[in-house]
């Protein structure tokens, strides 16, 4: 299964969508500073002190004014550029004051200013400077310049100083940044992914706060993942799965879900991270339901791969996903459901999780009409356990599965439809089941299947519609079924006969000599009273004749072996739902062979 890629949107206790970026926020930031503490400041120029009166007077005023343009503006402008350490600051100051208040699209002679603010030398003033950028960040525009105007540098400059504050409100600005793609990459290439995986391990949980979220914004895209793991982020992630943060917890689980959604990512992680599965099965029990969700999705993205689908087994993880798979909550129901799916995919885990009681509520997952992606998990989980074993197969038929999945099969989606019809065509492999489908009237649903404009349904039904003609004891049903409901399977076979399409042609043919070959003798006389069938059948034997000399193939060359491949093939008495395409020569010469097997009879 594919596999899913999010990025962090707010910071609430609720489940956010995996598209979502770190929720543009005033982040943890102080504008604390105290702007009396200084000796040998400079004397105040009379330009500046006209300013500082021009200013004070704005801000008596502030809720109606402009503070990003005319007077305003160039009076903190004068007091950024002053040589005056306290009139630098009171810029600052007020530039973090105003910018939490009102945000909007600026330009550059706001931008830049601050910018020459956020190089100074003065704790104080990066901390005011640092928070008015980042508050300037939330809009989407001012992201985007902020970086063309070169804002970046001095961030990463101020990340790795030693003043937790600054640290806190830098890393909070790049967070911020981090959510327009444009920036991603430019922010993965600056060399702020070091400082920035180093701030992860903060003792101030402020800044590891900001930091875990800046990280997990940079996990959006490929590339920027493998910078991640490159800068040796991932050690990091994993570390601080144990958390007491519950917002850590977060982003670290999404980012490290998001990384897990590369092959070469995932091979690392399993030789570099022995304890990942263990700490993610841990986490599906934790009281956010967000971090066990995006826990449950990381380990989603883990189980794409063979080794990870034993692996969360071992650890202990179907009992967390039975239990979220019957939980109230959508997220954490497709989450489970989607995880569920990816295990179910290796044979040795099919009977675990049967034994682990899935049957029952992936049958009740049937019914969330309202998530056409949760109803196909769930039908794909279904039909892998619908081919283990004996003892699970008895299980899966009491659990009413065929029988949802009938009243389902022709009125949900077509992605729905196409799991449903997959999963039919596995059942109907089975000899043991065979009578067992029939008895249930699946032919009410299998042959109107069957008339799909999708293939992939089409196919599957007729797969499963042809395997359950095939080598057994009671025809009843199919002779129940030979002309209705729409026009039966008769109707099914002239129509796949005259298809055009090889793989059709094929089940069509394969199924007529399944039924000459019944030993039924009102199945066979069905068969050979039909004139259009066999018209139908003598007609495929011309086309193909046609279609292998035209390819320049002698059709007596082997020909004996050919047939008796071909019976070989057909001993078992099975049509793959999965055969769809094959060389064009190779085809024609089995069909062909077919139809000269069905002449026999009919002769």
């Amino acid at each position: 299964m594919g596999s899913c890629c999010s990025c962090l949107k707010n910071t609430s206790d609720s489940y956010s969508d995996n598209e979502s970026n770190i929720n543009d926020s005033q982040f943890n930031n102080t504008n604390n500073a105290n702007i009396d503490d200084d000796s040998n400041i400079l004397p105040i120029a009379d330009n500046e002190r006209e300013a500082v009166t021009a200013l004070l007077g704005y801000l008596e005023n502030k809720d109606n004014l402009d503070f990003y343009s005319g007077g305003p503006l160039k009076a903190l402008t004068t007091l950024v550029y002053s040589d005056n350490l306290n009139l630098q600051r009171s810029a600052a100051l007020a530039f973090a004051e105003i910018t939490e208040k009102y945000v909007c699209q600026v330009d550059r002679k706001v931008l830049e200013p601050i910018l020459i603010l956020l190089q100074s030398n003065d704790s104080q003033i990066q901390i005011a400077a640092c928070a008015a950028l980042g508050n300037l960040a939330v809009n989407n525009e001012n992201k985007l310049l902020i970086v063309e105007m070169g804002g970046l540098n001095p961030l990463i400059n101020q990340m790795m100083g030693d003043n937790v504050e600054v640290q806190c409100n830098a890393v909070g600005c790049i967070t911020n940044l981090a959510t327009r793609d444009d920036n991603k990459s430019k922010i993965a290439t600056s060399g702020a992914l070091i400082p920035l995986t180093k701030l992860a391990k903060s003792k101030h949980m402020r800044v590891q706060r900001n930091a875990t979220g800046a990280l997990l914004n940079m996990t959006h895209s490929g590339e920027n993942r493998k910078e991640l793991v490159n800068a040796g982020a991932v050690p990091i992630l994993v570390s601080l799965l144990s958390s007491t943060d519950p917002d850590v917890q977060y982003y670290c689980t999404t980012a490290l879900s998001n990384i897990a959604v590369d092959e070469e990512n995932r091979q690392k992680l399993s030789q570099t991270e022995p304890r990942l599965v263990t700490k993610l099965v841990n986490l599906m029990d934790s009281t956010s339901s967000r971090v066990k969700c995006q826990a449950t999705l990381a380990l989603r993205n883990l189980a794409s791969d063979t080794s990870y689908q034993l692996e969360i087994v071992r650890a202990g993880g179907l009992p967390h996903l039975v239990k979220l798979i019957q939980s109230d909550s959508i997220p954490l129901i497709l989450a489970s459901v989607a995880c569920i799916r990816n295990i179910s995919i290796h044979p040795l885990n099919e009977g675990l999780i049967v034994d682990a009681g899935f049957l029952k509520p992936l049958v009740n997952l049937l019914d969330y009409k309202d998530s056409e992606e949760i109803q196909c998990h769930a039908v794909s989980t279904l039909r892998n356990l619908a081919a283990s074993s004996e003892k699970n197969r008895k299980e899966f038929f009491e659990s009413g599965a065929v029988e949802k999945c009938k009243e389902l099969a022709l009125v949900s989606p077509i992605s729905v439809q196409s799991e449903i019809s997959a999963c039919f065509a596995i059942l109907a492999l089975a000899d043991v089941s065979k009578l067992d489908l029939l008895d249930m009237d699946i032919l009410d649903a299998l042959i109107p299947m069957t008339y799909s404009a999708n293939q992939e349904v089409s196919g599957n039904a007729a797969a499963a519609l042809a395997n359950l003609c095939s080598r057994i004891n009671n025809y009843n049903k199919i002779i129940e079924f030979w002309n209705k409901p729409s026009n039966g399977i008769r109707g099914f076979l002239l129509r796949f006969l005259d298809s055009d399409y090889a793989t059709f042609e094929h089940i069509a043919l394969w199924t007529i000599l399944q039924l000459l070959e019944s030993h039924n003798e009102k199945i066979m006389n069905l068969v050979k009273s039909d004139k259009d069938m066999i018209d139908g059948v003598t007609r495929m034997a011309n086309v193909t004749f046609e279609r292998i000399q035209n390819s320049g193939i002698d059709i007596n060359e082997n020909g004996e072996n050919r047939a008796d491949k071909n019976k070989n093939g057909q001993a078992n008495g099975e049509i793959e739902n999965s055969r769809m395409s094959e060389p064009v020569e190779d085809a024609s010469i089995e069909l062909y062979n077919i139809t000269q097997q069905i002449l026999q009879f009919l002769n």
